[in-house]
């Protein structure tokens, strides 16, 4: 199912909700699935390591878009979308914008 597909079918109350459980039991989906890997990743590694320093689950954690917070990363982003975008003979449909 899309995204647009669930938005769709499901209400703003229910998907608020979902929200909300999400903040009290923690995240959903492939988030949870990196910390719970992560978890299992450091106690296999502790198992096998030699006295000194534990690996913690942050040690095994993906460090997920890293590019994040660089200046003019969005906008180069949006740069490249568009370009292939319109060569792909899409039209951009923003206002004021040439295509």
């Amino acid at each position: 199912m899309t995204v647009g597909e669930l938005l769709g079918r499901i209400s703003s109350t229910e998907l608020t909700e979902w929200m909300a459980y999400e903040q009290i039991a923690g995240p959903l989906g492939q988030e949870r699935l990196d910390v719970l890997h992560s978890i299992l990743a450091a106690t296999v590694s502790n198992t096998a390591r030699a006295k000194g320093r534990k690996a913690a689950p942050a040690d095994f954690m993906p460090q997920w878009d890293q590019g994040a917070g660089r200046a003019g990363d969005w906008q180069q982003m949006l740069a490249t979308v568009t370009t292939l975008h319109v060569r792909w003979g899409g039209t951009d449909q923003r206002k004021g914008a040439a295509s």
